[in-house]
Parts: C-alpha cells; structure tokens; sequence
C-alpha cells in the first residue's frame, strides 16, 4: 500500500465526501484542564459527572482490567483520582466519539465495535508492559482510538457494512479493500478525525500510518521510533485477540509478522503473551 504524507487533493477529496465529527465543547474544556501543569482534578469530575454517558464510561474504565487496582471504584471523582489526568483525556474523547455516532447507527453495532476496541485496548497495554520502549498507558490510548473511523466511514458509505462482511468471508485485507472501494481507507479518515480532535500527534500519526507496511523500514524513517512501537504493539495485540476470540484478522496481513521482528520475539514469546492475555481477558 503507498504510504505518503496527504496531499493536498487526498485531503480534499476525504473531507469532501466523508463528514468527520466535530469536537464538542467538552472535550476542549476537558483537555485545556487536563494539559495544565497544576490540573483541578475536581474541575475535572464535575464536568465529566455533567454528562451521563462520560461518568458512566470514566466508571467503567477506571474498573477495567487495564485500570483495576484494589476495590472498585463507584463515583467520578475515585475514577479520575484512579486513572489520573492522562487517561481522562481518552475517556472524554472515547466517550465524546461514541455519543456523536450514536444517533447515525445501530447500538448492537456500535456496543460491539467499542467493547472490541477496548478488549484490544486492555491487551495492548498488557502486551506494552513487556516489551521495550512502549509506554502502556499510552498504547492503551492509541489502541482504542485507532479504529476509530470505521464507524465514520460506515455511516457515510451505505455499502460499508456489506463490504466488511465481503473481507471477512473471502480473506481480504480490510484497508486495501477500502482503499479500491473508496479511495481512502479508515487509517486516511482516522488520521484527520485525531488531528480534528486535537488528539497527541504521536497517537494522530500512529493512527495514520498503521496500515503502512514502509513504517516499519528504519532507513526510510516514516514514522517516529516511539510511533511505530505504538502501532506494532497494536498490531501484535490485534492478532492475538482475534486467535483468542476465534476470529479471522482481517486488517493487519503480513504486519503482524513484521511487529513480532520488530521486538525480536520468539514464538516462546508470543505463547507467554496468548497466555498472560488469555488470564486478564477471560
């Protein structure tokens, strides 16, 4: 797949054809707070304990396995005490993310595609606390958000659903697919939805890159060292979360294979992480 900066027209012709989100005001108010260098964390709960959907995912988060220490938490204020000021900017945008699609397509759907992504969240953070040079709250974050246009396109094309279930059935690579369909693919869409939402530019390029297999070719330095230890993590705990549920892995094609070079990994290595995976999500 060609792996490039966006031009000019590629950026015109996405942004003309596919509605990206805007950024609530929550999420802004949320962010400046959390960016500052003395955050309010109780500024912070009050406006996330203002919206019903925001308090609920900040709750269960902050009990997820990923978060979990000790006894769970059942307010606001102990959930952002717990996941601190870093991981509540991914929970306002998660949140803010699935309320904005919410009204375009169906719940079954997007209750699915959200509890996958956190179940390969919780992985990737697992995977980063073994592996080198990759900060585990921040693969968390990247993992969840990396997908995140998948809904955005699906709500735009109408034929979206019906091509996945294509990819899935003959064995296809999802992005290349979209890629010939569309002429953009969710990488493209989820890079400019990240900048739009003023995601980390570590995370948007991370985001925008991770179907780009010229990424992991060190001459050619695509992406940051930091980046592409993001996205290998990712794509590492994209595969063994599709071998545990019994799914086919229809995104990453040969990057998984080029993840496990990356880290020098053994099979060894990787039965040690299916298991360690296999006790923390089931």
């Amino acid at each position: 797949m060609t792996t490039h900066e966006l031009s000019f027209d590629e950026i015109h012709h996405t942004l003309a054809t596919i509605e990206i989100p805007s950024c609530p005001a929550v999420v802004t108010e949320v962010m400046t707070e959390a960016q500052k260098d003395d955050p309010d964390l109780a500024k912070l709960s009050r406006v996330i304990s203002s919206d019903v959907g925001m308090a609920a995912f900040t709750i269960k988060l902050a009990n997820s396995a990923h978060f979990l220490r000790g006894a769970p938490v059942a307010n606001v204020p102990m959930a952002v005490s717990r996941l601190g000021t870093r991981n509540i900017v991914c929970v306002v945008v998660a949140a803010a993310l699935r309320a904005s699609m919410s009204r375009d397509l169906p719940t079954a759907f997007l209750e699915q595609f959200w509890n996958r992504a956190g179940t390969v969240a919780s992985a990737a953070g697992l995977l980063a606390r073994r592996l080198r040079g990759v900060q585990a709250d921040t693969a968390y974050s990247y993992a969840l958000f990396h997908d995140a246009a998948i809904p955005v396109m699906m709500k735009r094309f109408g034929d979206y659903t019906k091509m996945m279930i294509e990819v899935k059935t003959n064995g296809l690579s999802l992005p290349q697919t979209e890629m010939e369909r569309y002429n953009c693919n969710h990488a493209i869409v989820g890079g400019l939805l990240a900048n739009n939402w003023n995601l980390p530019q570590n995370i948007a390029r991370a985001i925008r890159h991770h179907h780009d297999e010229e990424s992991y070719d060190h001459e050619l330095k695509f992406v940051s060292k930091e980046e592409l230890g993001l996205m290998a993590t990712v794509h590492l705990a994209e595969r063994l979360v599709a071998d545990l549920l019994g799914e086919t892995d229809i995104e990453n094609g040969s990057l998984f294979d080029m993840s496990v070079a990356h880290f020098g990994l053994t099979e060894d290595d990787l039965y040690v992480f299916q298991e360690a995976l296999t006790d923390a999500l089931t």
